[in-house]
């Protein structure tokens, strides 16, 4: 469970990876629900409205019910087939949503029955998704269709095969396996016997034009938030992506990593899940913090451009022979020096360094100098064994 502000992690459940998520749905949704009334418990806050957010995936009549007995909400989405005859409306009846917010946009907002009750359904076209979709059918389906058609042709070409039509047939149906590829492409099998069989095919543009006006860039929302305007419905459901975020950022070795972990037993990989999400929020937090100080940072950024300040420890010779060392910073970017600023990182800097650092107490100098003296006599210890280990 995350916020729609930054997507900071709430709370958390895990389950078994091995079972489908629609039929964990349910039990989790009475968990999340249960863990999120007791944070608001224990903050002396009344438990927010909370709207669930899924995809087709966690689609059921059961799961519907479910919800139907909560005081949650929702705000989901199903196959464009639940909804028959609403990805056939012409763009006229698709209205500019949120244009500030989501550019060129277009949404119809109308009423469908789906999952044995009416709800609100809303269709959704975007332009990038359109011309994202349509790349990829004629970059990649198509492309890799039209690479093994023109092989089973020029096989067939040469005569040699003994493979019946019924054969014949059924491989051109794997290859267009596809259920785009397979409503564009037109092709025909020549010949009455094997050695006769002729391949040819082709890409219907009138069929393709059909397919992108009917299907590119479209999806179906569906909710029962009959009050929220249809901008703030797309943009909840857009905000899964903070989710799917946290999710990939988990995976990150280089943010809240969850890899590897070295546990088996049930009970420490849920200890194990609580501190990678524990991990995860601070990380949030402070990726929220610089916002609101004006500094635009994804996370793995602003982790990264903490872990670049570094602190140095330069020795040499004193006056009577004696090493001495000089802390220091390494050099910083002004990205950087905000954040030592933002999460006032000059307390823990050495004397001098990051603007108008503060004289430490005595103790933490005392402790210093205790620190700077061990640190070099085991330099000259380090020397004194190099030395020896020479002669």
């Amino acid at each position: 469970m995350v916020t729609r502000d930054g997507g900071i992690p709430l709370t958390w459940h895990a389950y078994p990876g091995d079972k489908p998520d629609v039929t964990q749905f349910p039990a989790m949704i009475d968990i999340l629900a249960g863990r999120h009334a007791a944070i608001c418990a224990a903050s002396g806050q009344e438990p927010a409205e909370m709207t669930v957010v899924f995809d087709a995936g966690q689609n059921s009549a059961a799961n519907f019910a479910q919800l139907a007995g909560t005081r949650l909400r929702y705000v989901g989405s199903v196959p464009a087939s639940d909804c028959a005859g609403l990805t056939g409306l012409p763009a006229s009846a698709r209205a500019v949503a949120g244009e500030d917010r989501f550019g060129g946009l277009t949404a119809c907002d109308t009423r469908r029955n789906v999952y044995g009750a009416e709800r609100r359904a809303i269709l959704t076209h975007s332009p990038e998704l359109h011309e994202k979709q349509a790349r990829g059918l004629a970059g990649t389906t198509l492309a890799k269709a039209g690479r093994k058609l023109d092989e089973l042709a020029a096989t067939l070409a040469r005569g040699k095969t003994r493979r019946p039509r019924q054969k014949v047939e059924a491989e051109i149906g794997t290859i267009l396996h596809d259920t785009w590829a397979r409503r564009v492409t037109a092709w025909q099998l020549a010949g009455d016997t094997p050695k006769d069989h002729r391949l040819t095919w082709h890409i219907d543009p009138a069929a393709r034009a059909a397919l992108e006006e009917e299907i590119f860039g479209k999806h179906v929302l569906i909710t029962d938030h009959d009050d929220w305007p249809a901008a703030e419905v797309i943009a909840a459901y857009r905000s899964q992506s903070e989710a799917e975020s946290s999710f990939r950022q988990m995976k990150d070795p280089r943010t809240a990593s969850f890899s590897p972990m070295f546990h088996w037993t049930e009970h420490n990989i849920r200890v194990h899940a609580f501190t990678c999400v524990l991990a995860l929020q601070l990380a949030h937090l402070m990726r929220l913090k610089a916002h609101r100080a004006g500094l635009e940072l994804s996370v793995r950024a602003l982790l990264g451009g903490l872990a670049g300040i570094g602190e140095t420890v330069l020795l040499y010779l004193g006056d009577r022979g004696r090493p001495k060392a000089h802390r220091m910073l390494t050099d910083t970017t002004p990205t950087q020096d905000k954040l030592a600023k933002i999460f006032s990182l000059s307390r823990y800097a050495p004397d001098g360094d990051m603007g108008n650092t503060p004289n430490p107490p005595q103790r933490h100098a005392d402790q210093r100098t205790h620190n700077e003296d061990q640190l070099i006599q085991e330099t000259q210890a380090r020397c004194l064994r190099g030395a020896v280990a020479l002669i």
